[in-house]
């Protein structure tokens, strides 16, 4: 009689990575945008969608969405692969530069699905730390990626950092692509929120460098599912041999095309939650919590005098849910915060003074 075979064990997710979906009148926990997209954008989209030959495949190579994107970052079509959210990106990557006897480069604590992608396409793993403050100590870093035999065919860096906030300096990021032997995947699906951008580092001597993007953060199209990379051509080639065929929708590809003519509507989106980031991180200066620096639309803090995990269940007792990091390496007692509205913060710092 057949069975089925005991699942590999290297594919469970860290314990507590998934965020509980759970009901909740304030839903801060999983990073996405507090503002819907603009209007014109919804109006537009339901227009071309009636227009969409659904008997059809959609256009394989994505063509004129990454022309689009290509515009925006001033690039060829030929450097811009798009996939169904940057996970799947980051999956591609690993598929066609990883795999068995290759190995990445992670700096923990960090976005959990680079290792576990890591891991799902058979890439072995290097684990580099970080300091106290959540820093990569670009001399420690450089040391990690120029060991002879041993060193990384991918390495990543997520800037700024999820889940503790911080961009990467320019001169840490910069050390790193001149030593690296392999690869160097900047994940900045918070970019736009940050003070620079890796691609700025991009050109003929950084032919390894890759710059992941998503529109799930500051375009708020997290339901669309959809991300991007910036790379050399041979980067995006390898990419592609990887994909599986018509892999991205003609609905996604719509979405993803309509809203790069709404760039000043992002822009000031950006800019209003980044406000808002500041006054939240001002008002838990005020309260008995350690907080770090954050360059994101979310911030890392740690109750001071209460344990993580009940400051998390009281604050959801009060219909307020935030991001439970207690359990993660390194983050011992830590929660996280998204960025939401401003009645929305204001909920969450006073529930949060009433839980502490």
């Amino acid at each position: 009689m057949s069975a089925v075979p005991p699942v590999r064990p290297d594919l469970r997710l860290s314990e507590g990575y998934h965020s509980p979906q759970v009901d909740a009148e304030v839903r801060l926990n999983t990073n996405e945008s507090p503002l819907a997209p603009p209007q014109a954008w919804r109006e537009e989209l339901q227009a071309a969608l009636a227009e969409v030959p659904f008997h059809r495949y959609p256009d394989r190579p994505a063509t004129e969405l990454r022309e689009a994107l290509a515009g925006l970052h001033g690039v060829t079509a030929a450097e811009i692969f798009c996939a169904n959210g940057s996970n799947e990106v980051l999956q591609s990557l690993l598929l066609a530069f990883g795999g068995p006897g290759r190995r990445a480069l992670v700096f923990e604590p960090t976005y959990a699905l680079h290792s576990h992608i890591a891991r799902i396409t058979g890439t072995g793993l290097i684990e580099g730390g970080r300091d106290d403050q959540f820093r990569i100590d670009p001399d420690d870093a450089v040391a990690l990626v120029s060991r002879p035999a041993e060193g990384p065919d991918v390495t990543f860096l997520c800037s700024p950092n999820n889940p503790t906030g911080r961009a990467e300096p320019r001169e840490t990021v910069a050390a790193i692509c001149d030593a690296a032997p392999g690869l160097v995947v900047v994940d900045e699906a918070y970019g736009q929120f940050g003070p620079w951008s890796a691609l700025e580092l991009r050109g003929p001597g950084q032919p390894g460098l890759v710059v992941t993007r998503t529109f799930s953060k500051t375009w708020a199209m997290a339901g669309a599912r959809l991300g991007y990379l910036v790379a050399d051509p041979v980067v995006v080639s390898a990419c592609e041999a990887v994909v599986l065929p018509y892999h991205l929708s003609v609905q996604t590809q719509l979405a993803g095309r309509l809203a790069l003519r709404h760039v000043p509507e992002m822009e000031a989106r950006v800019a209003h939650i980044t406000e808002e980031r500041g006054r939240v991180a001002a008002g838990l200066a005020d309260l008995p919590v350690d907080t770090w620096p954050s360059d994101a639309n979310f911030i890392l803090f740690r109750p001071r005098r209460r344990d993580g995990d009940a400051v998390w269940r009281s604050l959801l007792d009060r219909s307020v849910l935030i991001r439970n990091c207690s359990s993660w390496d390194g983050l011992h007692g830590c929660l996280r915060v998204t960025i939401g509205t401003e009645e929305e913060n204001d909920r969450f710092l006073q529930a949060l003074k009433e839980s502490l």
